[in-house]
């Protein structure tokens, strides 16, 4: 047993005063394989604590469907934590924000339209208590109070920037009490007098603040309010995150070093928000609203100390040669660097159509009108929309009210063009070869191919339904009778491929090769020339793509290749002329 206390401004553990010096990575965002490379780096650049959030969405998929195995096992990863000699903060808040789709959220809780969230609701603590149930008695025994690494954890995540319901917190902290949690608990949020009071000074919880620059200013404002308790920056963001179409976001680390240095003179604990960003794999990014949409990118770099791949910065260095004048560092031997992999060029011969595949993929639902992915228990993914469209009827616009978030729009199979959330016309004109075109006698089959591309994970906008939000509009007509194909594109062993047909048509298409490795290693996969989608390696979903950038390559942990043959899968949205990848040795962002 240990004990992780407060004694006026001083953090104690075992009754020693001690300071805190951690770094954020999330085990959700990184292999299995890596954790232990990349916890003994974290400890070998000076610091003893690594902090993880806890994604519910990752642990609870579906509704009473509990995950712990693999990516998912916190367990195993606060234990190599330990292990290794490193104190463990944890942060099984409902909501963690960190850029993860729906804020860590499960999608489910969306399925009840009147679903209240982040407040004292009953059905909303109801789901709560059920995953609590779950997850707490993991946590349990590796408490320091039970002898493990755990010396605290979170009630809720910068919630003073979006409520002020204080019964919701104090609930919260009851319902770890409750179950044992016997440790330190405590609050982050930032550091103005909005935030602290609506998410902080919940009795017995320690509040801390986050922040980049400032610390004297932040200190100073957190101090207004917590007179003679310790001084924690919960997340000194020493780097920041992408959203697809911006530039990649980079800190030097001068200026890092010296915002760090100012914070340990004032005795300050420190919490790198990230040490090791990782990468969002499958669908799991989240996105942003603060007027407008904006989706983060699949890589989660942060041009943190360790970048995507695990490989030490100059930041890294930086930050360690300054740690070493306020603590001893321990002499670890530092993990063999991991091999990057140059495996060329590698042509997918061999293709199947989405629209030829539907019923391999799903099974066609009937509805009246469009209705979300929550709706049909889809959580990630496409959906596919169908109706017709009478005729003869004058030329006209197809008007999707509202879209959540990127629509493709299809007359009879031809691509007419691409509807976007941000669009505030969400309009398409149908056309055939470039010339406005009528709805013929016969008629015509009208499909809408809708891709979530990760639900609000801050802010006001949190409550985020993904499809055709209200319905679609031939001009002012509302169109009714609906086929719908819930494509959530986590199983695709089933698809039927053929050899490539070439063509110069936007069919969204997934595209499959085959290829060789004698050894694996990392590697970076790179689609110059292809435009949209999302990439396979062996089953397992890398994330999106996109030309936008500014992310050029997608990583790929070496644990997820084979010696032998391994299979790509490309679901490539607009179409490419030449399907060749190339895996390369090194990274490219921005």
């Amino acid at each position: 047993m240990a004990t992780f206390t407060i004694k006026g401004n001083q953090f104690m553990y075992n009754g020693e005063p001690i300071r805190i010096l951690s770094g954020a990575m999330h085990y959700f965002r990184i292999v299995p394989e890596y954790w232990k490379d990349r916890l003994l780096k974290l400890k070998a650049c000076g610091f003893n604590a690594v902090e993880t959030y806890v994604a519910w969405n990752v642990h609870e998929p579906k509704e009473g469907q509990f995950n712990f195995q693999g990516i998912a096992d916190i367990e195993h990863f606060i234990q190599l934590a330990g292990d290794l000699g490193l104190h463990v903060i944890v942060r099984p808040s409902p909501y963690i924000c960190a850029e993860w789709e729906f804020g860590g959220l499960p999608a489910w809780l969306l399925k009840d339209p009147s679903m209240q969230l982040r407040c004292y609701y009953q059905p909303y603590l109801s789901k709560i208590d059920a995953y609590f149930d779950e997850l707490l008695p993991r946590l349990k025994p590796y408490l320091c109070t039970n002898g493990g690494p755990v010396i605290a954890m979170q009630i809720e995540n910068e919630y003073g920037s979006y409520g002020n319901d204080k019964e919701y917190l104090i609930y919260l902290k009851e319902a770890m009490i409750q179950r044992d949690m016997n440790v330190l608990l405590f609050t982050s949020d930032g550091y103005d007098d909005s935030n602290i009071q609506g998410g902080t000074l919940i009795p017995d919880v320690l509040a801390t603040v986050n922040f980049g620059s400032r610390p004297e200013e932040a200190f100073a404002k957190l101090q207004e309010y917590q007179l003679d308790k310790p001084l924690f920056c919960m997340e000194y963001w020493n780097g920041w995150f992408d959203h697809w179409g911006d530039e990649h976001h980079e800190r030097e680390y001068d200026d890092v070093v010296d915002v760090l240095d100012r914070m340990l003179k004032l005795d300050a604990s420190v919490n790198f928000y990230m040490f090791h960003g990782g990468t969002n794999f499958g669908f799991y990014n989240g996105a942003n609203f603060l007027g407008k949409y904006e989706p983060t990118a699949t890589s989660y770099d942060y041009h943190a100390l360790l970048n995507e791949s695990g490989d030490i910065t100059d930041k890294y260095i930086a930050v360690r040669e300054l740690i070493s004048k306020y603590v001893d560092i321990p002499d670890i031997e530092m993990p063999s660097p991991i091999r990057k992999k140059h495996y060329g060029n590698i042509r997918l011969t061999e293709q199947s159509r989405l629209f030829d595949s539907l019923n391999l993929l799903s099974s066609p639902i009937k509805s009246k009108y469009p209705v979300s992915m929550e709706q049909l228990d889809q959580d990630y993914g496409f959906i596919l929309y169908t109706t017709q469209i009478s005729g003869p009827r004058a030329k006209n616009k197809i008007v999707l009210q509202h879209v959540h978030d990127r629509a493709l729009i299809f007359i009879d199979g031809v691509y007419q063009g691409v509807v976007e959330r941000n669009t505030h016309d969400q309009t398409v004109e149908i056309k055939e070869n470039d010339i406005l075109a009528e709805i013929p006698p016969e008629g015509a089959t009208l499909s809408i191919l809708v891709e979530n591309m990760g639900r609000i994970n801050y802010g006001y906008g949190l409550k985020d339904p993904k499809g055709i939000t209200e319905g679609v509009r031939f001009e002012r007509m509302f169109l009714y009778d609906w086929t719908i194909h819930t494509l959530p594109l986590d199983d695709l062993s089933k698809l039927n491929f053929g050899e490539r047909q070439a063509d110069n048509s936007y069919t969204p298409t997934f595209y499959k090769g085959v290829f060789n490795v004698d050894e694996t290693g990392d590697t970076f996969l790179k689609l110059e020339g292809w435009t949209k989608g999302v990439a396979y390696i062996n089953g397992y979903n890398l994330g999106r793509y996109w030309d936008i950038g500014p992310q050029k390559t997608l990583y790929v942990p070496g644990p997820l290749l084979r010696e032998g043959e391994n299979e790509i899968i490309i679901f490539e949205l607009h179409g490419t002329r030449d399907p060749v990848v190339t895996f390369q040795d090194f990274a490219e962002l921005g």
